[in-house]
């Protein structure tokens, strides 16, 4: 048993094959990409690696199923069914973000294709498919969870692919908090993994909590509901993966010569930002020596209704013009917000002595913080400004 020491989990341990999946190339590649994209030129520590978020949910998901196995064990075949979907749990968190590309996001919007399309094609790959076999379990299954696919394992499938409970999230608050020191992304993950239960819901077992639980679910959505407003909508970062965006359509100006999967897997963060040394370009100017093109001029956070905000974009548009004046959402970013619930479905179902209820019935707090609020910034470039 190999051991990783880890600053957020401490000791991570790994099996041999473990040990084996993270030497694959697909998988060192995620060393040379940044969690939080661009957010250090917001929060300089934020240094850390989708390599090191990786085993921070693999250990974060063991925990999760050790807790529902042990509380759970009718739910389960026996001791091979519980070692089996152990595996395969820890396999999917391990590969979950593999087909991302250099600053995530930004990249998906040049080149018009999404991380799971990627993953897909990666799976494919030989080698990787033989790093998956060597730990006995079926690579169809992983990638069931990793892309919220019908699986034969529900369960599994929120603790990889979510949209509530997952260990995807709750690794990277507690690592995206550490590495930024924003305290508010920390929540009470003893007493929240202690709580997890595997609950009964027409003939097939899913993912909730007990009602014990219920303070700890909340620092939970606290922590993502902060985590987003401080962090990930920051204005810094969102005003640079827009610059960014510009840039990686220079360096890619046909995003078809990406297509090819080797073609992908060779770029990463750091060859996009070596590629900028060389650029004369205003957009690589500003990235490489962080000058701010845009102004922040008004944002709305949490907002129910949209009327304040398209006043003011259209005042502001009539001042300085169109091209001037950018318009950012959070519409790709919507995975960071804190909860998802559609109709029909929960939030995340707690066990009560009196029945199973949702989330949202348990706690006023939830209640109150789930549903469809708008998150808007609105830039303007500063040469415009200084010229009005």
């Amino acid at each position: 048993m190999k051991r990783i020491f880890d600053p957020v989990h401490h000791f991570i341990e790994l099996a041999p094959a473990d040990a084996r999946l993270l030497d694959a190339p697909a998988m060192q590649r995620l060393r040379r990409l940044r969690q939080l994209g661009l957010a250090y030129l917001a929060y300089p520590s934020a240094e850390h690696s989708r390599f090191t978020h990786a085993l921070g949910a693999l250990a974060m998901g063991t925990r999760a199923f050790d807790a529902i196995a042990a509380q759970g064990r009718s739910f389960f075949a026996g001791d091979a069914d519980v070692a089996y979907q152990r595996r395969l749990l820890r396999t999917a968190l391990v590969l979950h973000d593999i087909g991302h590309g250099p600053f995530s996001h930004a990249c998906e919007a040049v080149l018009g294709k999404h991380h799971e399309e990627w993953t897909r094609e990666i799976f494919a790959l030989p080698d990787l498919r033989e790093h998956i076999d060597a730990l006995e379990v079926d690579a169809a299954d992983v990638l069931a969870l990793i892309l919220g696919t019908e699986t034969r394992y529900p369960h599994l499938r929120e603790l990889v692919s979510g949209p509530n409970l997952d260990a995807d999230r709750m690794d990277y608050l507690l690592r995206d908090a550490y590495f930024t020191g924003v305290q508010s992304g920390r929540y009470d993950s003893d007493q929240l993994v202690a709580s997890l239960r595997l609950i009964e819901r027409e003939g097939a077992p899913v993912l909730g909590i007990d009602a014990r639980g219920v303070v700890a679910l909340e620092s939970f959505v606290l922590a993502r509901y902060m985590m987003f407003a401080s962090v990930y909508f920051h204005h810094t970062t969102r005003m640079f993966e827009r610059i960014l965006q510009d840039v990686l359509r220079e360096l890619w100006p046909d995003p078809r010569a990406l297509d090819p999967i080797d073609a992908f897997l060779a770029w990463d963060d750091f060859r996009v930002l070596n590629e900028l040394r060389e650029s004369r370009s205003d957009a690589a100017r500003a990235l490489r020596e962080r000058r701010r093109v845009y102004k922040l001029a008004a944002e709305f956070n949490a907002e129910q209704d949209l009327s304040a905000y398209e006043a003011r974009e259209a005042e502001l548009r009539r001042a300085y013009g169109d091209e001037n004046v950018w318009a950012d959402e959070q519409s790709q970013l919507l995975h960071r917000l804190p909860l998802t619930a559609t109709e029909g479905h929960p939030t995340i179902w707690v066990q009560t002595s009196s029945g199973v209820v949702d989330a949202r019935q348990a706690s006023d707090l939830i209640a109150r913080i789930t549903g469809t609020a708008y998150w808007r910034k609105i830039f303007v470039r500063r040469g415009a400004v200084a010229r009005a």
